[in-house]
């Protein structure tokens, strides 16, 4: 009880004082832009056909209604948390009348399928060989590792994409350039191999820069923890160094590397857009891409909450996971 009060309760206020501070400002920001999207669309279509006066003032009424600019700035803030809950985000403008929603359903698996594998494959792999690279660091294969991360840290992550385009797309065109499958969506296969094939260099773009960072921290956690009492204790008593690694070292060093895993997620949503539009990849980063070129208000405005959502509630399971992986959390 006391866990619950002082641990998970403040916690959750947190969780939704960012998701309501999130998505005030996301309702804010666009409305002190000097361009009116109501505005612009006229624009645009009386650029193409001669429209009566009557006519017009319909229709700014009703792309006022669709962009939820009708009323006052009070009201309009209120009935955008009522859309909110009822989960309408409202018709995408470049895309009319496709809800926005529908497309952030489209493009949301191909986003978290790439993010949730890159995410992990390269926390583990950096944990693993960080570790390693730290306890063992006179080991010619952990020296050589060193040096490899060492000189892909610095890599923008964009250039390491680009340079896999220009390399496995263009010049060997041995992986499809755009696109995140071929072929009728189905449980083959077939289907299932062409994924992973589309998917390939967008996910090692990600993981190999992920990895690298992740690399250089681990290290230097490990060569501060295996100068602690317990680790020279369990090499007195003759443990094995794989025992050693798994429940000394990198059990003690696994508390801060959850928190970077939380704060990752963020990095990595961001570095995600920039992918699928070097890789034209279909998630919802290149929508959000597409929507800021056809200045798609409502299209920028749902990616933008969704994303911030979904960004606070990942960094509150990793924070709610910090009592099972250090019993101190839980004693406190």
């Amino acid at each position: 009880m006391n866990l619950l009060k002082s641990y998970f309760l403040p916690r959750l206020s947190q969780w939704l004082i960012t998701i309501l501070v999130g998505v005030t400002v996301t309702f804010i920001l666009p409305r002190l832009l000097p361009t009116d999207p109501v505005e612009r669309t006229l624009s645009t279509l009386s650029s193409l056909q001669t429209m009566d006066p009557r006519a017009v003032e319909s229709l700014k009424e009703a792309l006022e209604d669709l962009y939820g600019l009708g009323g006052s700035p009070f009201e309009q803030y209120i009935n955008y948390w009522k859309r909110l809950i009822r989960g309408d985000l409202g018709p995408s403008m470049s895309a009319f009348p496709t809800p926005v929603i529908e497309i952030i359903g489209a493009g949301l698996p191909w986003t978290v399928g790439l993010l949730i594998s890159t995410i992990f494959i390269s926390w583990i792999l950096g944990i693993i060989l960080g570790t390693l690279a730290g306890y063992l660091p006179k080991n010619l294969w952990c020296q050589i590792m060193d040096k490899i991360f060492i000189s892909i840290y610095p890599i923008p992550y964009y250039i390491l994409a680009l340079i896999l385009v220009m390399s496995f797309c263009y010049h060997f065109q041995v992986f499809p350039l755009v696109g995140g499958a071929s072929g009728k969506p189905e449980i083959s296969w077939s289907y299932l191999s062409s994924i992973l094939w589309h998917s390939f260099l967008p996910a090692t773009s990600l993981i190999v820069g992920s990895t690298a960072f992740r690399f250089i921290m681990a290290k230097a956690l490990t060569s501060t923890i295996i100068a602690s009492d317990y680790v020279h204790y369990a090499e007195t008593a003759g443990l094995s160094r794989w025992r050693i690694v798994l429940f000394y070292v990198i059990r003690n060093t696994l508390l801060p590397q959850a928190t970077d895993l939380g704060l990752s997620i963020g990095a990595i949503f961001s570095g995600t857009v920039i992918t699928e539009v070097v890789f034209s990849y279909p998630g919802i980063g290149y929508s959000l891409y597409m929507g800021l070129l056809q200045a798609d208000f409502n299209l920028i405005l749902g990616i933008t909450v969704f994303s911030i959502v979904g960004i606070a509630t990942a960094a509150l399971l990793v924070d709610l996971s910090y009592p099972l992986l250090d019993p101190r959390v839980r004693y406190k």
